[in-house]
């Protein structure tokens, strides 16, 4: 069996992007970085009870602090308030990390050659996320090119992006036929203990569930 590796924020993409890589099969390594967000806490929890639920015995917690250095990013420069979230908004908002995803497919790029691994699994969504830049597809083509001209001759690794071009409701839709854990999850970008309802992750999980006529299992203290 192919081993692929599952960036796993904790979050209801990672978890269902994982899903996927299970249902096909594949010997599953769960990576999950600390940069410096202001859920770190919880994120990790929410890994911790995804490699339970999948019994993943490849398990890699990396944290890194450069990027609370660099700042410039409302999820980790404490002095920008996180903005309440916009759904319609147009322009990249203030949760934008600087080529974070970069920095994310580089970690496991390197894990999965040392593991002999095929494949990188990350829930990225372009068509209905918070517009980050470094979640379009043609981006992932592009850093599919700089693994193969950057790894040994002999590495085949390629980045899945199994929810790229789903909404979120589908994306719900899938974890829910796939058996996928969401009530292990957290999407929440403000609040460690209980999801704030507000910032634009509650809302596009929110709005989601609400579409897919399901109910969220977890609870926001603004709704």
């Amino acid at each position: 069996m192919a081993i692929a590796v599952c960036l796993i924020s904790g979050g209801l993409d990672s978890c269902v992007a994982a899903a996927e890589a299970h249902e096909v099969g594949h010997t599953l390594a769960f990576l999950h970085v600390s940069y410096g967000q202001r859920t770190e806490r919880r994120e990790k929890e929410a890994f911790r009870a995804l490699c339970d639920f999948y019994r993943v015995s490849h398990q890699l917690v990396v944290k890194i602090d450069y990027f609370r250095k660099i700042g410039g990013s409302a999820l980790t420069d404490p002095n920008i308030a996180l903005p309440g979230g916009d759904l319609d908004r147009m322009d990249v908002p203030l949760s934008y990390v600087p080529f974070r995803n970069a920095n994310l497919l580089s970690i496991a790029t390197s894990w999965a050659e040392i593991l002999k691994g095929n494949f990188i699994y990350i829930g990225a969504v372009e068509e209905d996320s918070s517009g980050y830049p470094d979640c379009r597809a043609v981006f992932f083509d592009r850093f599919n090119d700089v693994i193969r001209e950057g790894t040994r001759p002999e590495t085949r690794i390629e980045i899945v992006t199994p929810l790229i071009r789903m909404r979120k409701v589908e994306i719900v839709q899938r974890g829910i036929e796939l058996g996928a854990p969401l009530e292990l999850t957290w999407s929440c970008y403000q609040d460690n203990d209980v999801a704030c309802g507000r910032c634009d992750s509650c809302l596009l999980r929110l709005r989601g569930f609400r579409e897919a006529g399901a109910s969220d299992p977890l609870p926001y203290r603004s709704l």
